[in-house]
């Protein structure tokens, strides 16, 4: 009887081949940078990584006939840096960190958060030691004073972790010593901005305080226009529903008149404040109050519609700010935080593809250049988060499942890399290496509500990486972040921002 060799696998013997490798998983491990377990101090690595990102020689890697490679500039004017999910501590630190550098080091004198303005404004009055907003006392994010009822000091509205957690405030006591050490040393003061517009009712307050200061008679008047939308302000949302109706008179002209009579008075205003500053934040709430009534209007009919005039009134917030900050001794630079899905290019997502919505990451680049804006997202694989189950509800602590086959999640798992950094622009990547992640996959995000039994519809997108970002610091396996409050204060449920879950 003649010999046979042995199937040498089981795989072999019932004639099934071996799955195939993605080729980009070895191109991933020899093109990425390793980082270690992230503490309390600035990872080497880390810092050493961002340097290279904002080198002003491109690699030597050849480049496609299409794209040109980024030309030698100096350091970008706008660094976006996002998180894949509201309640993730590695993502908060090493964005704090890399924020710390970019203004120790870089220049940077803006820090704008995807946060309401009036909580960001106090937060910016505690770490520049500006004067109490009118009517108010000094405020921080600090939890509430032994015995003190009621709301959080800042950032009450749900969710309260994801700006009220231990990272946020270890950065903002860094933030207000780092302001106090160079107060004498000729360096400008770095400040603390939000730029969300959810904050309809406070922020209309907030006009009519500041007014009260400067001019009496036009507080008045503003108190008597912002009197119809005030009704709604503490559930603007049935403004939304009413404004369905036939027949129903918006406060459209109202809030316009608002904030034209206030332009108007710019020189005369700005006079009475220290440097303009009281002016500044009283034009952005007249505004936020313009275009929060136009966002809620839209929300019931258009929803995509909604999603960009609320990014369009981001990055026309960030505008405002860097126009204010003109006047400092060299060209204003900010750090930008928001989710991923904010600060990544929407037009390399089928955020663009699918539904027409465009957001901050991606009008920044068409103002600036590429070469003038960084985009930096943070993504990992499992571990716990901070979020909740349904709107208006307590943050809970819930685990983080796999990512998804075809995710670029479950790519980078892949490479067995518990942490790394890795380079994405073209001209700077390996070509084999952008070529692979160039494939469009699956990428999942995370807001405050998270829904496990239904991750594929409610937490991913199709997205092409290197378009969507410029460099990717990935942690594979994440803890939540550290929440000073887990009881939620009960606010109307803000309807678009359910989907994608709360972003």
């Amino acid at each position: 009887m003649p010999f046979r060799r042995r199937p040498s696998s089981t795989t072999q013997l019932h004639g099934r081949q071996p799955p195939k490798i993605d080729p980009a998983i070895p191109l991933l491990r020899a093109n990425l940078t390793p980082l270690p377990p992230l503490s309390s101090t600035a990872s080497p690595a880390l810092i050493n990584f961002l340097t290279t990102l904002l080198s002003s020689s491109p690699s030597s890697a050849s480049t496609s006939n299409d794209t040109p490679p980024p030309s030698p500039t100096c350091t970008p004017k706008i660094v976006l840096i996002g998180d894949a999910s509201h309640g993730t501590s590695e993502f908060y630190t090493a964005r704090a960190q890399l924020t710390q550098h970019l203004i120790t080091h870089h220049g940077f004198t803006i820090v704008a958060v995807e946060a309401d303005w009036p909580d960001a404004e106090a937060v910016d009055r505690y770490v520049r030691r500006r004067p109490a907003a009118p009517g108010q006392r000094r405020r921080n994010i600090n939890t509430k004073p032994e015995g003190e009822k009621g709301e959080p000091e800042v950032f009450g509205r749900f969710p309260t972790w994801m700006w009220r957690n231990q990272e946020v405030q270890g950065f903002v006591e860094w933030l207000r010593g780092w302001n106090e050490a160079n107060r004498s040393g000729g360096k400008e003061s770095v400040g603390f901005y939000g730029l969300d517009l959810y904050s309809l009712g406070a922020s209309m307050k907030a006009v009519i305080a500041y007014l009260e200061q400067v001019d009496g008679k036009m507080a008045e008047r503003a108190r008597e226009r912002y009197g119809r939308l005030m009704v709604w302000a503490e559930d603007p949302h049935r403004y939304g529903l009413e404004a369905l109706t036939e027949g129903f008179r918006g406060c459209e002209k109202d809030v316009m008149r608002v904030l034209r009579d206030l332009l108007g008075k710019r020189l005369e205003y700005a006079a009475k404040g220290r440097e303009g500053e009281e002016f500044h934040g009283g034009e952005q709430n007249a505004t936020l109050v313009k275009d929060a009534e136009q966002y809620y209007r839209a929300m019931y009919y258009d929803r995509d519609e909604s999603w960009n005039l609320r990014d369009r009134h981001m990055f026309e917030t960030l505008m405002r700010i860097l126009k204010h900050r003109s006047s400092d001794r060299s060209p204003p630079k900010a750090v930008i935080w928001a989710h991923n899905s904010h600060i990544g290019d929407a037009r390399a997502s089928s955020m663009s593809w699918a539904r027409g919505e465009l957001n901050i990451g991606q009008l920044c680049r068409e103002m600036f250049g590429r070469d003038q804006v960084l985009a930096i997202g943070c993504c990992g694989h499992t571990g716990t988060v901070a979020a909740a189950h349904r709107w208006d509800s307590d943050m809970q602590i819930m685990q983080v499942q796999p990512g998804l086959p075809d995710s670029y999640e479950a790519l980078m798992h892949a490479t067995g890399v518990p942490n790394f950094a890795l380079e994405l622009r073209e001209g700077r990547c390996d070509p084999s290496l952008r070529r692979e992640l160039m494939k469009k996959r699956l990428e999942r995000f995370i807001g405050v509500i998270y829904a496990p039994h239904a991750e594929r519809q409610s937490h991913y997108s199709s997205t092409v990486l290197p378009e969507q970002l410029d460099a990717l610091l990935w942690f594979d396996q994440t803890r939540h972040v550290g929440a000073l409050e887990v009881h939620q204060p009960h606010v109307p449920l803000e309807y678009d921002e359910t989907w994608p879950f709360g972003l």
